[in-house]
């Protein structure tokens, strides 16, 4: 595989001067990143006692001991008897008439938040849950667009103590319920309007709705989203005096995209999700103080909670509320330069169109300042690598791997490595990760399981409701009592990095050779008529075989020449084996809200379930976009 970048000068990134710093704490002679992750996951205790002190973790409450690691290792506690408060060090660069937040939306609005104005904002909105008698761990419930209002939400949230979870307004009313019905929140924060795609919507119905549906709730904040109730020239500033709490106390509950049951309330605590972050952000994304931050989210996927991180280390944080491709796919590009974004995030699905549509603001000289591109969601295909880094020839691409149960990722970047095209550069610091084969043994450049061998303090502390940890253990240790299992399919190279192959539910093994799903997409991209696509494996009834059934959108209509075309480059990229029985257009792909696949719904579908009981629709980016598959289903008589 192709080297297509490395650092000139990494000996000024953040993760070299902590390396330097482990070395003369520690008496160690660590020379690479290698060296320095080894020792990470060997000296756990070490390690993140040496991040609290490099960053400076401010313990109003000091610790009696760092790491009581337990069997299984879910139970382990972090930094035992401990207080400290999470939005005491987001303000810490907090700066009176500095620039806290840029925001843009869709319709091209661009609005500078002081800190001044946000700290206004926060206290105005503290005051109103004090009103509503909200107390230390309190759940607070926001139904909000990724604007201001929503950070401002959340840092009033946190300084009370209380405990903050968030939606999305694309979510549906029956979607909310089953999430926030589960925390019985004290308050519903919400925006009443919003646009996406160009087309205006109305939260007014849904909000009254929620408040009849949600009997705990006190208080209901409604906000406009144009802010009329800012004060955007705000001089004077305000202590929010925020309260200390536990290390293991619930910061905010995250829920899991599952397509079936109640999702899954994860709960994260607040002294994990502080070190994660500062680690995460500040030394694996080289993220300095005065830098612009980007990474397009919605409030409710992870990512917002992950980007809401960046103010612990100073830097300027860039919202954008919209479709991503609205007006066109050039339109947070576009922001980016606007905005002087020095790091700039999104999902693999982004870069690899414009990619296709070779998209002009994607240059080096209008992205002068952009420092890295980060990309999640997704695996981001090799000809995408190499397109954006011809593009942007001094940027570092940061393909991320990890998900909701850590808020974080357990597979990242490094300032002090290359990049290799098509890989992840490395595993995290402090993150014990291997891949597994089928009989529990660890490899190395074969596909084999994402599993986690220790622990971290990012880990959830628990689901919601789950006293007895069942679903906890169900979720992520059902294979290994003692060892997280976390349903993807890696590859590690110790030279190049980590290839990620799909997840391991949707992997296709057909007649024994397994091939993850990525690399199946990756090819197609490479064929200039295909938009998308998705493929399943179909098993045959009362037969050792399969079919492999690949549905694809197209940029024009399918024939017998072209179906075989296709078929004829994955046997040559891919495998023989892999060659799909049927090649089926659609007009689209069916995602989930924080943009992955869908790949076990449909194949659920052809399987037999009904569509209720196959994907909750507050859980999809396109819902509607199943009933294609269904009738596919019918009309093939599978």
């Amino acid at each position: 595989m192709t080297k297509i970048w490395e650092s000139k000068d990494f000996k000024s990134s953040n993760l070299y001067h902590f390396l330097s710093y482990v070395n003369q704490k520690h008496g160690l002679a660590l020379n690479d990143y290698a060296a320095l992750h080894q020792w990470s996951i060997d000296k756990l205790e070490d390690f993140w006692m040496t991040i609290t002190l490099f960053f400076d973790i401010d313990f109003v409450t000091k610790p009696v001991k760092i790491c009581n690691i337990q069997i299984p290792f879910y139970k382990t506690q972090w930094f035992v008897n401990s207080t400290l408060s999470y939005s005491s060090h987001l303000l810490r660069h907090a700066k009176p008439n500095s620039i806290a937040i840029i925001y843009r939306n869709e319709l091209g609005g661009e609005v500078k938040i002081s800190w001044n104005s946000l700290l206004h904002r926060a206290s105005d909105i503290k005051n109103k849950l004090i009103q509503a008698k909200v107390k230390k761990g309190d759940v607070i419930a926001g139904y909000l667009l990724n604007h201001p209002d929503t950070i401002a939400s959340f840092i009033a949230t946190n300084a009370l103590g209380a405990i903050w979870s968030c939606c999305s307004p694309d979510f549906g009313i029956d979607s909310i319920v089953d999430r926030f019905g589960q925390l019985k929140p004290k308050v519903l924060l919400a925006h009443n309007k919003y646009t996406y795609g160009g087309k205006p919507f109305d939260q007014s119905k849904k909000i009254a709705a929620l408040e009849k549906r949600l009997p705990s709730l006190r208080k209901t904040l409604v906000f406009s989203n144009n802010f009329e109730d800012w004060d955007l020239e705000s001089k004077s500033w305000i202590d929010l005096q925020p309260v200390s709490v536990p290390f293991e106390h619930p910061i905010w509950v995250l829920f899991s995209s599952g397509t079936t049951g109640a999702p899954k309330a994860i709960t994260h605590g607040t002294g994990g999700i502080l070190l994660e972050q500062y680690k995460a952000l500040a030394l694996h994304q080289n993220l300095f103080v005065g830098e612009r931050f980007f990474w397009n989210t919605t409030s409710g996927w992870m990512m917002w909670n992950y980007a809401l991180g960046s103010l612990l280390c100073g830097a300027v944080l860039c919202l954008y509320d919209g479709a991503a491709n609205f007006p066109d796919l050039g339109a947070q590009w576009r922001f980016a330069k606007a905005a002087k974004i020095n790091h700039f995030g999104n999902g693999a699905p982004l870069y690899i169109q414009s990619m296709k549509e070779n998209i002009k603001e994607v240059n080096e000289s209008d992205l002068l300042d952009l420092k890295t591109l980060g990309s999640t969601g997704s695996p981001l295909s090799t000809d995408a690598f190499i397109w954006l880094q011809k593009q942007l020839p001094k940027v570092q691409i940061i393909s991320l791997s990890g998900g909701t149960d850590i808020c974080s990722a357990f597979i990242g970047g490094s300032p002090m490595l290359p990049v290799y095209a098509g890989y992840l550069q490395c595993k995290m610091l402090g993150a014990a990760i291997e891949s597994w084969d089928v009989n529990g043994n660890s490899i190395e450049n074969l596909t084999g399981e994402l599993v986690m061998t220790k622990p971290m303090p990012s880990m959830p502390i628990c689901f919601w409701g789950d006293n007895n940890f069942e679903k906890y253990h169900d979720s992520y240790f059902s294979n290994n009592s003692n060892v997280w299992t976390h349903g993807d399919w890696i590859s590690i190279d110790s030279k190049r990095g980590i290839l990620m192959q799909g997840r391991s539910d949707a992997t296709l093994n057909r007649n024994g050779i397994r091939i993850g799903t990525s690399e199946i997409y990756m090819a197609l991209d490479r064929l200039d008529n295909i938009k998308d696509a998705l493929i399943i494996e179909f098993p045959i009834e009362g037969g050792a075989s399969s079919q492999l059934l690949l549905f694809v959108v197209a940029s024009s209509p399918l024939n017998d020449k072209s179906k075989t075309e296709i078929k004829q480059h994955l046997r040559k990229q891919c495998s023989p084996r892999h060659t799909p029985d049927y090649i089926i257009p659609v007009k689209e792909i069916p995602y989930t809200i924080s943009g992955k696949k869908m790949e076990i719904p449909v194949k659920k579908i052809f399987l037999g379930l009904p569509l209720e009981k196959i994907a909750a629709s507050g859980t999809m980016r396109n819902p509607k976009s199943l009933n294609a598959f269904v009738e596919i289903k019918n009309q093939m008589n599978f």
